[in-house]
């Protein structure tokens, strides 16, 4: 969620005054048994060599089926006052230990925000992940990234065709360098505005062949995005419309090389074998995109109801700081609905971010110098609080069950 006048966190919706309408924050769809793929159904682009990483368990889903859950699951799109391109949570990673800890693996994934959930999904391993905001722009956006990682074969093309910058002579031979090599090499590179212009071209017919139907506008968003990641590549930040960005958002190229709590470098970029793992489930239609309201009436219980024909349980469920803005009216009792009813088991967790600097706060979980604060708590600790006494604060909610 986003943090700023108004908001916390990267994915933040602007409150609503009229009460009769709750933020509204993307959640990542679901498509499983009854979209798999018929028989001799082909990937779009083919895979690169394999790596000792296994491919996904689960067969791949036509994209008929994949446009057909992403029109299924969504609700009409709402608004939120910034491009919302990269995070601004510094402290995404710091919860991948605790992850590890607690056997959170496998599953489905539901997520918010742009591709901070990709390092979730490379560090869970899903068989389905959906991704969820207000914006139909991150929609859009997913789209963009889901046509990166089809076109690269390698960490380093990834990123130099994300960020329009000159290829280095063998792409290949980067596969096994340390993510700080390869922020080097892209740092340093040239930009390339014929690269740029040959991937935004792609980008465009690689999202219409998803079979999501995209408007003029949509199309336009998909070269806006890509330029501006083209214009400011690594040093990109958050910034929310009319804001300048805080001096404690954290750019891209920090977001890359982020450490979790143990020190190790966690995101989805910091290993080949990660970055191939997020991008056989995207070749495999199996990241979705979804514009949706995580205290609806749609796309939440959608997602609950495919997932419990499937016979298949949620293992993280990331929501930024979404409950922020639901906290104090109705959304968040929805919200907390719609939470019990999707199937778990003991090892199904919430991953939230709370920026304790605006409560005048000092969570028992932050970590020194990062102004949010990654959480885990068990579904099952949830739901049954929520079904007991609650909560009697935000603040209570952030730290009873914290893990």
């Amino acid at each position: 969620m986003h943090e700023g006048r108004r908001h916390t966190g990267t994915m933040g919706a602007r409150r609503l005054r009229d009460n009769r309408v709750v933020a509204t924050i993307m959640v990542g769809a679901v498509a499983l048994a009854a979209a798999a793929v018929p028989a001799g159904a082909q990937r779009t682009l083919a895979s690169p060599a394999r790596t000792q990483l296994q491919a996904p368990k689960t067969p791949p889903i036509s994209a008929a089926a994949f446009a057909a859950t992403v029109a299924r699951l969504s609700e009409p799109a709402g608004y939120f006052d910034t491009d919302n391109l990269i995070s601004n949570e510094s402290s995404y990673l710091h919860v991948i230990p605790r992850m590890r800890a607690l056997g959170v693996q496998g599953g489905a994934y539901i997520g918010v925000g742009p591709d901070q959930s990709y390092s979730y999904i490379a560090a869970i391993r899903p068989r389905i992940a959906y991704l969820v905001d207000v914006r139909r722009d991150n929609l859009v956006q997913h789209l963009m990234f889901k046509a990166l990682f089809a076109r690269a074969s390698s960490r380093v093309e990834f990123l130099c065709l994300w960020l329009g910058r000159r290829l280095p002579p063998d792409p290949a031979a980067w596969s096994s360098r340390a993510i700080d090599d390869i922020v080097r090499y892209v740092d340093g590179a040239p930009r390339d505005d014929a690269l740029v212009r040959q991937t935004q071209d792609a980008i465009v017919q690689q999202a219409v062949a998803t079979g999501v139907p995209l408007s003029a506008e949509d199309r336009a968003t998909l070269r806006r995005f890509h330029g501006e990641f083209a214009r400011l590549g690594l040093s990109l930040r958050f910034t929310s419309f009319g804001r300048r960005p805080r001096d404690d958002y954290p750019t891209l190229r920090d977001l890359i090389v982020a450490r979790d709590t143990e020190r190790q470098q966690r995101s989805y970029l910091a290993r080949e074998e990660d970055w191939r793992f997020v991008k056989e489930l995207h070749d495999a239609n199996r990241i979705i995109p979804l514009v949706g309201n995580l205290a609806g009436t749609h796309t939440l219980p959608g997602i609950a109801r495919e997932l419990t024909t499937a016979q298949e349980k949620v293992s993280g469920f990331y929501t930024s700081n979404v409950e922020f803005y639901l906290w104090g009216d109705a959304g968040f009792a929805a919200f907390a609905r719609n939470v019990a009813a999707l199937p778990r088991d003991e090892r199904s967790v919430i991953i939230r971010s709370y920026f304790a600097r605006n409560f005048g706060d000092v969570h028992p979980l932050a970590v020194p110098g990062f102004a949010s604060v990654q959480l885990l708590q068990p579904l099952d600790d949830f739901v049954a609080r929520w079904r007991g006494d609650g909560w009697p604060t935000y603040r209570a909610l952030m730290t009873l069950g914290a893990r």
